[in-house]
């Protein structure tokens, strides 16, 4: 089948309205988080869009995605379902799993999301056996498993890449790498990682990924899934990106305010609005959008996005 470049432009479009999407409620979230709205802790991910966008536009329908504790772009990402997430963060019995799992464990097997674990590395265990189980099933999926920089260092993180590759099961592990471990950089909590050198010594193949570019992520994410299940073994994906939404907070101690980088809780300087950019560089993929379309579609895209999703809570 012959597809048109008009039919490309309308796919790629629709990656970037799902960024939007992906901000959008992630803002409308965080008003309501600083509203007190919940009674459970949540994890944003602003300026994680492009990933999440990029891994559920290169998932198979037959793969399974398993989860960290921050999983919120993953979930929007996967199941436009902004109102019954809501509900669950409310522990609801609207709320998408009955209000029984919250946010840290929120998982939703109708459309793929396996498992989401509150535990740090706990998620590898049970994606190395989904891992498993599909290739035994041999019917095309694969697994899928998130992680963060600071997941990487456990045990689990080593002995999943060993599994994985000993028995030959295709899989991704994406490694979400924000510098940071709750309020500790990289560099103020231990010395540098080469994760590229690490994946392939336990014999992973290693993508590394930045820029926020949510087609470009589609592409590189689509070919190392083709690659794993061809070649039967894992490959990880390490994608550098930043947390948005930090804020200085003064002190007497800090007159000029001391930079925090909130692990979870609300981003206080964050407002929903129309044109949802939190830094114009490429730490923000909104932004990384302008390269690709046209600024006044983006917006207008992102002012009607806004008021349904107002209306969906509403």
């Amino acid at each position: 089948m012959v597809r048109s470049d008009a039919w490309a432009a309308n796919v790629d479009f629709e990656l970037a309205r799902e960024v939007l999407r992906l901000r959008l409620s992630q803002m409308l979230v965080n008003e309501l988080y600083r509203a007190k709205a919940f009674m459970v802790p949540i994890h944003l991910a602003m300026g994680h869009e492009a990933i999440a966008v990029g891994v559920a536009a290169a998932l198979s329908p037959g793969d399974g995605l398993v989860l960290p504790h921050r999983n919120l772009h993953y979930n929007l990402a996967k199941a436009n379902a902004l109102r019954a997430i809501v509900d669950e963060f409310r522990l609801r019995p609207e709320g998408l799993a009955r209000g029984t799992l919250g946010s840290m464990n929120l998982a939703n097997p109708a459309c793929g999301i396996a498992y989401s674990s509150s535990i740090l590395g706990n998620n590898f265990g049970v994606a190395v056996g989904l891992g498993l189980a599909l290739k035994l099933r041999a019917e095309g999926g694969m697994v899928c498993v998130v992680t963060g920089d600071g997941a990487m260092e456990e045990g689990a993180f080593h002995e999943a890449l060993v599994f994985l590759a000993g028995h030959r099961i295709p899989a991704l592990v994406v490694v979400e790498n924000n510098g940071w471990s709750l309020a500790s950089t990289i560099a103020e909590r231990r010395g540098p990682i080469d994760l590229g050198a690490l994946a392939r010594a336990l014999g992973a193949n290693y993508v590394a990924l930045k820029g926020n570019d949510v087609q470009d992520y589609r592409d590189a994410l689509a070919a190392a899934r083709a690659e794993a299940i061809a070649q039967s073994g894992p490959i990880v994906v390490e994608v550098g990106l930043d947390s948005l939404g930090a804020w200085r907070l003064k002190t007497p101690e800090f007159p000029d305010g001391k930079y925090i980088n909130y692990h979870a809780g609300p981003a206080p300087e964050v407002e929903p609005q129309d044109w949802p950019v939190l830094a114009a560089d490429s730490s923000d993929p909104v932004h990384v959008l302008l390269a690709r379309f046209d600024e006044d579609r983006l917006r207008a895209e992102a002012a009607t996005l806004l008021a349904r999703l107002r209306a969906e809570l509403a």
